[in-house]
This record gives structure tokens, C-alpha cells and sequence, in this order.
């Protein structure tokens, strides 16, 4: 098994200083010894693995947007929540820290909430490819990654739908998608500022290597310019964070450490007979 920390490099970096990774510059060249649509159709099918992996998970999501007078916040919305399962086995979401929001020029809608639970951690799954036109566009390093480059955006919007609208990078060795650059859509926009517009930021989405098998969304980052009509306050410069934390297998068995050695969990709760050398 491989040992990949490309993702984890990142993060830190992303989360120190705000800079964008080690980015290799495009190369507009084919795969070598296979065609990209084999490609396409290889990591799809990972990725569906990977989404039924995935989906088996607990974790934290902390979500912070906010709005920016130049480089000063001027307001912000905060969630922090637990995805776990219920008595019947099904996901749910459990709140920690929701505090209130000052966000004052902008409000998030329900499609908001639906990027930051679905879009942001977007996965393309062979299930989801007919809805999708995906464009190979060449190879580029990402930190220590050899990565396909692909754009994707739907073949068609719609009604009541929504989407992923951008750029994946898809690791040559795992074949499993360890970057996203992209948003929801469709938006609503109207110059002429008669109806409510709905405008999304751009989130770049980082995974990791959780399970030493599939890459998981760790960190994502948005800092865009959002551009409403006059109306509605012009343009919005937002700055928005999720982190994705904390994951555990739901329902796998717990290994207990004791002076440095597995042993069996005693029964009722009791302590193991055992003690650590000394």
C-alpha cells in the first residue's frame, strides 16, 4: 500500500498561508497507452465505490462563510455538525455550534446549504455520468500527484435540478478524483433587478487519504466575488471554509491499545486484566 500525503501537505499550506499548492503547469497531452474515455469510465466506477464507502462514515463538517469589507470580515455564518446515524441505521445530522449570523448582505438560500453537504464533496459515480459532458483537457502535477485533468459541466439543466459545474483533477495511479475547482448550478441572475438573485461562490475542494483506500473531502476554500445586480448590493466579496473532520467507519470494531499491545475489550465495561510492562 502506498503512502500519499500529497493531500494532507496541502491543507496545512492552504490553511497557513492562504496560497494556492504546488501546482505543475497543464500539459495538453493525451494518456499514454490508453484512451481518456476508458479513463472516464475507470474512475467513475471508483468514485461509486468510493461514494459507498464514503457514505458509511461519521464525521464533523465545520462550515464558516464571510463577507468582506476589502480584507475585513464585515459578517459571517457558522455550522458545525455531526453527520451520524440514527437508530435505523440512516444518516443524520447533528448540530454542535450554530451561532447566530451577522451575515448582512447576503442570505444563504436552501441551495447554499445543498453545496456545502453535496457539491463541495462532489463525487462523479458511473450513475451520474449520462447527466454530465466531461472534456479531457491534459495532465498536471499536484504536489507529488500525477493527475488527469477533466472539465465537467451538465449536458443539460433541469428544472428543480442542480449541478457541478467545473474542473476535476483524478489521481493517475488510484484513478479517484483528489481535487475539485467548482459551484453549483444553475444561478439565478437578473440585471434588471426584479426577482431574488442566487449566485454561488467557486469552492476548490481538497481530499485525503483516509482509509489508506479512498480519498475523502477534507478541506475546501472559497474566496470569490460575487456579482449581484445594483439592486441587491453589487458586488460581495466572500471568503468561506468547510472542513470535513473527525472520520470514523460507522459500526466498525474498535481496536483497544493497552502498554502499547492490542488485547480484547473485557467484558461489562470491566479493565483488562493485562498491565503494560514495565
Amino acid at each position: 500500500m502506498r503512502k500519499r500525503r500529497f493531500i494532507f501537505a496541502i491543507v496545512l499550506l492552504f490553511m497557513a498561508t492562504g496560497l494556492p499548492a504546488q501546482e505543475g503547469p497543464l500539459r495538453k497531452e493525451d494518456p499514454k497507452g490508453v484512451a481518456a474515455d476508458h479513463v472516464i469510465q475507470q474512475f467513475a466506477a471508483r468514485e461509486k465505490d468510493f461514494r459507498s464507502a464514503w457514505e458509511k462514515y461519521i464525521y464533523r463538517e465545520d462550515i464558516k462563510v464571510q463577507t468582506l469589507d476589502g480584507d475585513t470580515p464585515d459578517g459571517e455564518f457558522r455550522l458545525v455538525y455531526d453527520v451520524t446515524f440514527n437508530d435505523q441505521g440512516k444518516r443524520a445530522q447533528q448540530v454542535v455550534f450554530a451561532p447566530s449570523s451577522t451575515l448582512q448582505r447576503i442570505g444563504l438560500s436552501s441551495e447554499d446549504y445543498e453545496q456545502f453537504e453535496n457539491v463541495v464533496p462532489f463525487s462523479l459515480t458511473s450513475d451520474e455520468l449520462p447527466k454530465y459532458q466531461i472534456l479531457y483537457v491534459g495532465q498536471q502535477k499536484e504536489d507529488e500527484l500525477d493527475t488527469y485533468v477533466f472539465d465537467v459541466a451538465p449536458k443539460q439543466i433541469l428544472k428543480g435540478q442542480h449541478y457541478f459545474q467545473g474542473r476535476i483533477w483524478v489521481d493517475q495511479k488510484d484513478l479517484q478524483i483528489v481535487l475539485t475547482r467548482g459551484k453549483i448550478v444553475p444561478e439565478t441572475r437578473d440585471p434588471k433587478g426584479k426577482k431574488q438573485e442566487n449566485l454561488f461562490p467557486d469552492y476548490t475542494t481538497y481530499r485525503e487519504q483516509v482509509d489508506g483506500q479512498y480519498w475523502f473531502p477534507t478541506y475546501a476554500r472559497a474566496d470569490d466575488t460575487l456579482h449581484f445586480a445594483p439592486k441587491y448590493g453589487g458586488d460581495v466579496h466572500i471568503r468561506s471554509t468547510i472542513k470535513f473532520t473527525n472520520y470514523r467507519r460507522f459500526g466498525s470494531d474498535v481496536k483497544i491499545q493497552y502498554g502499547g499491545k492490542e488485547i480484547e475489550k473485557a467484558p461489562n465495561g470491566q479493565k483488562p486484566d493485562q498491565k503494560p510492562p514495565r
